[in-house]
This record gives structure tokens, C-alpha cells and sequence, in this order.
């Protein structure tokens, strides 16, 4: 009896360790998550990029709101492995915040990109950030063009290289499977006249 009772002890002790992991990493991520929207708030009242917390290496850079969806995230700089762990981020490979060309953002498909499931052909999307030339909160809307499934090698032959455009980027299928062999891939372009700064315009004719 004895090695069976110290069986179930240490099936008890692994149940119980495991349920304590998995409540101090959704306590991490939902204090994560209030850091970083404060540190959004921060950057649009101060005018200046706001870390989220003092050793942070990223920053909100923007807002993405998904109104169909109900989504509404803040976008962080640069998709490293570290950053992608605490909210959708921005694709150093595609242009920056207001300036011309195509905006890449990424996100896992377990957590902050997963409502793209449900995405569809003409639907609105909202990106909003902070120009710091003219310290102002600027917006701008696209509609959904396209949304593919692809190898990852075919990602960067869907993305726009010249015209102003936004490319959302999620691993396929979503949720938790073990493998992510493809991409899904959505595809907007901009509604409206160009929100564009004078300055990036100006840069984009010289280097034509």
C-alpha cells in the first residue's frame, strides 16, 4: 500500500504544480497586458514611446481594431520570439507607422491573432498610432482584400512592396495543434485618401 499511496501523492503534487503554473502564466500575461496599455496611454499623452516596463526591449507602436470582430489589441515593435509572447507586433520587414508602404504585423495563432479565424473578405480594420513628427494620434481604415493559406516561403510574394497596404500574418491552423506547417495570410488595403506625413512622401520620390 505504501508505494501506492506515494504514487498518488506525487500524481497529486504534479496535478497540483501544474495548476499553479498555469495560474501564475495567465496572472503574468493579463498584468502584462494592463502594463502595456497603460504604457499605450502614456505614449499618446506624453507624445513619446512609453516601455511597457523598465527592462521592456519593444514599445506599443499602434492600436489594431478589428470592429466585426470585437478585436482591439495593441500592436508592439519589432515580432521577436520574446515580444510576440505579450501581443501582436510589427514586422521590421515592412514599413513603419504613417509611412508609405506595406505595414506587416504578426501574432500567434494560439492567443492574439486566433480571432482571425473568423475574419472575412470586406471587412473594416482600424489601425491607429502616434506620429511623433506632428505628436498626434492618427488613424486609418482598410478593407480586406484577400485572406490565404500558404507555405511561409510564398508569404513575401503576397505582401505589396511598394503600395501603401496592411498584411496580417498568423501560423496555420489556429489553435493549439502541434504542427503550424502554413501561414494565414490577410491582405487590406487602405479606404480613403493617404494619411501619409509629408516627410515619408517626400522620402519615398527620392529614392525613385
Amino acid at each position: 500500500m505504501k508505494p501506492l499511496r506515494i504514487f498518488v501523492a506525487l500524481i497529486l503534487f504534479a496535478g497540483a504544480s501544474l495548476t499553479a503554473r498555469a495560474m501564475y502564466l495567465d496572472a503574468k500575461a493579463e498584468l502584462a497586458s494592463v502594463m502595456i496599455h497603460r504604457a499605450w496611454d502614456k505614449t499618446v499623452a506624453q507624445g513619446k514611446p512609453q516601455a511597457p516596463w523598465p527592462w521592456a526591449d519593444t514599445y506599443p507602436v499602434a492600436r489594431l481594431r478589428i470592429p466585426r470582430l470585437s478585436y482591439d489589441e495593441i500592436v508592439l515593435q519589432g515580432a521577436t520570439p520574446r515580444t510576440l509572447a505579450f501581443g501582436p507586433a510589427r514586422l521590421f520587414s515592412g514599413a513603419g507607422m504613417g509611412e508609405p508602404g506595406n505595414v506587416e504585423l504578426a501574432g500567434h495563432r494560439t492567443s492574439w491573432f486566433r480571432p482571425l479565424e473568423g475574419m472575412e473578405v470586406g471587412d473594416q480594420i482600424e489601425l491607429q498610432w502616434f506620429d511623433t513628427r506632428k505628436t498626434e494620434l492618427r488613424k486609418r481604415n482598410y478593407t480586406v482584400d484577400d485572406i490565404r493559406i500558404v507555405a511561409p516561403e510564398d508569404v513575401p510574394l503576397l505582401a505589396p512592396a511598394s503600395e501603401d497596404a496592411l498584411t496580417l500574418i498568423t501560423c496555420y491552423p489556429f489553435g493549439h495543434s502541434p504542427r503550424s506547417p502554413q501561414r494565414f495570410v490577410v491582405l487590406a488595403s487602405p479606404v480613403g485618401p493617404s494619411h501619409l506625413t509629408k516627410t515619408s512622401l517626400t522620402a519615398k520620390r527620392a529614392k525613385m
